[in-house]
């Protein structure tokens, strides 16, 4: 019985699972320039120019982040693949963090749109509970030219059973 409880406790493992934070600055400027395949005085550069921001350190070294290499390397493709010089670089970079910022904000409003959509029909629902009817929105009138004039035809309502409470009778 003990052998068997020290068994089960033998084949127990923990799972530790570790998490890195892209944006944490952990690479000192001779790694991050190894990984982005440059030369350090490039990132100093690069840095002095304002493409880069590496984090400091309590001694004030420059740590840099893998989100940070990750920039490092599309600045490396567009100079050297796209033949952008640092002037266009900064005016892309630029251009895509604002496209970005539109991208969030266009979703946050696709969101609150969906939400008064959403409190509009329950608002709708409620009134027409409330009615005990139908509600027929403004506007939703055909105009039909006939030989004596203009005549306005209410659209067709959707038949109900006549059971139901809400099929207009009261």
């Amino acid at each position: 019985m003990a052998a068997e409880e020290d068994r089960k406790r033998m084949t127990r493992t923990t799972r530790i699972e570790a998490r890195i934070d892209s944006n944490r600055g952990v690479f000192m400027i001779s790694v991050a320039a190894e990984l982005a395949e440059m030369h350090p005085q490039t990132l100093r550069m690069y840095e002095a120019r304002g493409l880069i921001t590496p984090k400091r350190s309590p001694k004030n070294t420059r740590l840099y982040s893998q989100r940070d290499v990750e920039r490092l390397r599309r600045i490396q493709q567009m100079t050297s693949e796209e033949g952008l010089n640092l002037a266009g670089v900064e005016t892309v970079l630029e251009m895509e963090e604002r496209v970005e910022s539109m991208r969030a904000e266009l979703e946050k409003m696709r969101r609150r749109t969906r939400e008064l959509e959403r409190e509009m029909a329950e608002e709708v629902a409620r009134v027409r509970r409330s009615l005990h009817t139908e509600i027929v929105p403004y506007g939703a009138y055909d105009v039909i030219d006939t030989k004596s004039g203009r005549v306005r035809v209410p659209v067709e309502r959707p038949q109900r059973s006549k059971g139901s409470p809400s099929s207009g009778t009261r």
